[in-house]
């Protein structure tokens, strides 16, 4: 663990499962309900400073996670990223996209596009209980 690491001391989002390798959790951000994070638990800042199971397992949850959310957001489309310039510490954003969000069709951290409806948000975020079920079931079929 480094102790100046942002995921080494925080959970870094609602927490829906917790393995021993990795943790998936919610994300609070009001624009986008549904969006999660897939995040190793110990401190590796490149995929490649895993070895290959541990990719793979990786990887594996990140295609899971997304899988749940289209099972139950129905997003047009789902960004994954890893970037980890900001916290260097191995992640993945699993972020369902609407051509209606804030951001579309640009990145979530670009500039905002429009305001997205309360009615369509107040939908997403209704549908989260669903998703933590859904990611669970995913999680089941793997193991």
């Amino acid at each position: 663990m480094n102790p100046s690491c942002e995921l080494c001391n925080q959970d870094g989002g609602d927490v829906i499962y917790r393995g021993e390798k990795l943790r998936i959790v919610l994300v609070a951000d009001a624009n986008y309900p549904g969006f999660c994070r897939v995040i190793w638990n110990s401190h590796a800042k490149e995929m490649t400073d895993l070895p290959p199971p541990d990719r793979s397992l990786l990887m594996m949850t990140v295609c899971k996670v997304e899988q749940a959310i289209r099972e139950v957001m129905q997003p047009d489309k789902i960004n994954l990223a890893s970037l980890g310039n900001v916290v260097p510490h191995m992640h993945w954003h699993v972020i369902p996209r609407y051509v209606d969000d804030a951001h579309f069709p640009s990145p979530v951290w670009a500039e905002v596009q429009r305001t997205p409806t309360p009615e369509g948000v107040a939908t997403r975020k209704a549908a989260l209980p669903l998703l933590r079920e859904a990611i669970l079931r995913q999680l089941d079929q793997m193991i």
